[in-house]
């Protein structure tokens, strides 16, 4: 039976060439694989997959009981393929909190408090003597310059920067060139519509008994996004009733300054204030220094949440 690899919905550059190289792996230590997206690419993904000239993988819109399923870059089953409760996981490779998850069969799970999944991958090759080409370089490095923003964000860890510099080298990339022209070829939002701002990189979290979606969009121009806050708090709202989220936040970090803004949208958004110590203007506020999801956001508003209830 062929092991269906794919990362989370509304796929960014870490989980879709983490699906593609998990897969390579697994082919090379022979068993049958093939990687899947559960979304469209964005531009950031698409500038990484063309450089490198590696095709999009096919898109996966479901699984069910019959399907062996690796799961990359998460583990949380709202963030999974539909069906995914009633697939046969057979292994796990993320660098995210483990939460929501639960099989009816022992697994390889492997989570690492890493910037991202294609570090651990880096590691798999070498344990199990995978030469890594070209290609397979050029894809973990550009996922690597993506998750930890070129380095800069405070999910980098010594093992991600060691692996940069070795994934470039094999890959023969001028990283910090390159990486600044993928993060800027997914920064423009000049052509992206209210819908896929929102939706591009969101992720649903059970925080207590909220459902709290959280989206993010990388820019290099804070006003060019911000001219569109009207239409896109619009969109947040239709969303949100559609979904029935009971918060829904939109991180918008400039890349070059290292900071966001953040538009938070329902009944809860003061926890905001609680979790960053700011003041919520017309539902917005600047989070100085704050540029990652996974360490700074999503830590700082659950234990906001957990001290409302106290």
């Amino acid at each position: 039976m062929t092991v269906k690899v794919f990362g989370h919905k509304n796929p960014d550059t870490d989980t879709i060439t983490s699906a593609i190289v998990a897969a390579i792996i697994e082919r090379e230590l022979g068993k049958e694989a093939t990687a899947y997206r559960l979304g469209d690419l964005n531009k950031e993904t698409e500038y990484a997959l063309n450089y490198f000239n590696v095709e999009t993988p096919e898109l996966l819109d479901s699984v069910n009981s019959d399907d062996e399923v690796m799961l990359v870059d998460h583990n949380e089953f709202q963030q999974s393929a539909d069906g995914i409760d009633k697939a046969t996981i057979i292994s796990v490779i993320d660098h995210h909190r483990v939460a929501n998850f639960e099989t009816n069969a022992p697994l390889y799970f492997r989570a690492e408090p890493v910037g991202c999944t294609a570090t651990i991958l880096n590691k798999i090759c070498k344990e199990n003597n995978v030469t890594v080409t070209k290609e397979m370089a050029g894809l973990m490095m550009s996922a690597i310059i993506s998750d930890t923003l070129l380095l800069k964000s405070p999910t980098t860890t010594t093992e991600d920067e060691e692996a940069l510099h070795e994934l470039a080298t094999i890959a023969d990339v001028n990283y910090d060139h390159y990486g600044l022209e993928m993060l800027k070829a997914g920064a423009s939002t000049k052509d992206k519509s209210t819908q896929a701002l929102i939706t591009g990189d969101a992720k649903t979290f059970e925080m207590g008994d909220n459902s709290v979606r959280i989206a993010q969009v990388n820019v290099v121009d804070l006003n060019e996004l911000f001219e569109r806050k009207e239409e896109i708090v619009d969109e947040i709202k239709k969303e949100s009733d559609r979904e029935k989220y009971d918060l829904f936040i939109l991180v918008v970090t400039d890349i070059l300054a290292s900071d966001s803004r953040v538009i938070a949208i329902g009944e809860n958004n003061k926890v905001i204030e609680r979790a960053f110590d700011v003041a919520l203007d017309d539902n917005e506020a600047l989070l100085t220094g704050v540029v990652s999801r996974k360490k700074q956001v999503v830590p700082n508003i659950e234990k906001a949440f957990q001290s409302l209830y106290e």
